[in-house]
This record gives structure tokens, sequence and C-alpha cells, in this order.
């Protein structure tokens, strides 16, 4: 299993389809922005999004988008607050903001976003 500091580190990519991202690391998610929609209820439902804990990944689907490279542009990121998983998230030191980047081929590049790129609080 990964962590993802060594996702971050190594530069592994995760993957995404239509409107469903798949994660190199197990997390919590606590937020997520694609643009101007801030999703925060990650209940099972038909609107906003639902992630999936699997043995090696987590796997994220966003109801509200069919397709997220018809979304999110060339310049933009979708943005996550996660918490790795077996991390206290009750203790906001591990509460991690990333950036995933759309590329082609259903590559999905993770980074680590830091105080410099503008997070929605």
């Amino acid at each position: 299993m990964r962590k993802l500091n060594d996702v971050i580190k190594n530069k592994i990519d995760g993957l995404y389809y239509g409107n469903r991202v798949l994660l190199p690391f197990i997390c919590d998610i606590l937020k997520a922005v694609i643009e101007n929609d801030i999703i925060m209820d990650f209940s099972t439902s038909n609107k906003g999004a639902e992630y999936f804990k699997r043995e090696n990944f987590t796997e994220v689907y966003f109801h509200d988008f069919e397709n997220l490279n018809e979304i999110v542009g060339k310049f933009e990121t979708i943005k996550l607050v996660v918490v790795e998983n077996g991390d206290d998230i009750f203790d906001l030191a591990n509460h991690k903001k990333l950036a995933l980047h759309l590329q082609k081929n259903h590559k999905l590049t993770i980074e680590e976003t830091n105080e410099d790129i503008l997070f929605i609080e």
C-alpha cells in the first residue's frame, strides 16, 4: 500500500475516467473544489461526490460532472483536503491540501499545495 508522502515524493500518478478519480493511496476526503463548486458532503447520493476506500487506492465519483476533463481546464485543478488512512482526522496537521491535474490518456498528476496556491477554505 502506498503512502501519500511517497506518492508526492515519487510523483506517482493517479487516474481519471469520466467523473471517476482513482488516487493511488487510501484517504478520507474532507473537501473537494472543482471550479466554483465546493463539495463537503460525501454521503451516498446522486449529488455532489462520494468516495470509497479500496484495498490499495481511493475511488472518488463526482456525480455533478459527467466528464471531468470537459470541466477542468488545462490550467485548472481539482483541489482536495484529505487525511491519509490511519492518521488522526481531528489533528489539523494531518489535513493535506492536494491539487489534481488532469493530463492526457487518463493520467492524473498529484501535488501537495503550498501557501502560494489559492485554496478556498
